[in-house]
């Protein structure tokens, strides 16, 4: 039985991955004037990769073949969808972008449903509309659908299969490993799709800072974090969680300057913490519910 108070650091630990993920947004946004978007993938996981390797070489090590198996499928997948998300921004608005990658929060509980058979209960249904709502309010801007769209959909799609990847498989006994394994895996993907042109490195200790720390800190520590979170959270539970990316990156421009406050921002950001709040409030019921009494579960079968 997992315990309420693992519950709540998971829970903590995910908020600060996608508060990480969330101060990125206008750090790429420099950082791609410079390098394409393939090559920025390349260098950023690349790093993350090296880092990761030497400090969870042992960890890695004693991984089973399954768990290496199980981390190059995930990793694969991760990596796909970060080409597939790149590419699409470079065919849609960032705003739209941000909507459609977040509707895995929408995608998590129905490909569960489809490949798992887990039951969503009523209330986590409520969150993830709750959720959807508040991305839907923070980014997007206007109907219809382009080619940059559906890729950006498809990354949804993987991003969500991840989730429930990790959900499925990730146990705290191997979350280190595992994260390892996925971020080489998460590299070499985006390594092949840039190396084709050659890839470019940054130029200036600006662009390589931001660089630095989106493969360190957004990159290697969000995937441990993520991974070793997921191995005490339900996939859906972590889905919504995780749609407080935009609200931090909201956030973040807010700080530094390149956006003002709006109410839009305000209304939106309340919508996905409520929703936050919702997953939150259920889980900590279900971890204080009584366990079945065994004698009882006997004279049933």
């Amino acid at each position: 039985m997992r315990s309420p108070r693992t519950g709540q650091l998971a829970t903590c630990a995910l908020v600060a991955v996608t508060a990480a993920w969330g101060s990125t947004f206008f750090l790429i946004r420099d950082v791609v004037q410079q390098l394409s978007p393939t090559d920025f993938l390349a260098v950023r996981f690349g790093i993350a990769a090296v880092a990761m390797a030497v400090l969870f070489w042992r960890p890695m090590r004693a991984l089973q073949r399954r768990e290496v198996l199980v981390g190059c499928g995930l990793g694969l997948i991760y990596g796909i969808a970060q080409v597939l998300q790149t590419v699409g921004l470079a065919h849609t608005s960032a705003s739209r972008s941000g909507f459609i990658t977040g509707t895995y929060v929408v995608l998590t509980p129905l490909l569960g449903a489809l490949i798992l058979r887990d039951r969503i209960p009523r209330t986590t249904w409520l969150a993830v509309a709750l959720a959807t709502a508040g991305l839907a309010v923070l980014s997007l801007r206007h109907l219809g659908f382009s080619y940059g769209d559906l890729l950006t959909l498809a990354s949804a799609a993987a991003y969500a299969l991840h989730i429930i990847g990790l959900g499925r498989y990730s146990t705290p006994r191997a979350a280190a490993g595992l994260a390892a394994v996925q971020m080489i895996v998460i590299a070499v993907v985006c390594t092949a799709f840039a190396s084709p042109g050659g890839i470019e490195l940054p130029s200036g200790g600006g662009a390589w800072a931001s660089v630095v720390y989106m493969g360190v800190i957004a990159g290697a520590l969000a995937i441990w974090a993520q991974t070793w979170a997921q191995s005490h959270l339900t996939a859906t539970r972590a889905a919504i969680v995780m749609t407080l990316e935009p609200v931090f990156a909201a956030f973040f421009a807010v700080v530094s300057g390149q956006e003002s406050i709006t109410t839009r921002m305000l209304f939106g950001g309340a919508l996905v913490v409520g929703a936050m709040y919702l997953v939150e409030l259920a889980g900590r019921r279900e971890a204080r519910a009584p366990a079945p009494d065994p004698e009882l579960l006997h004279h049933r079968v």
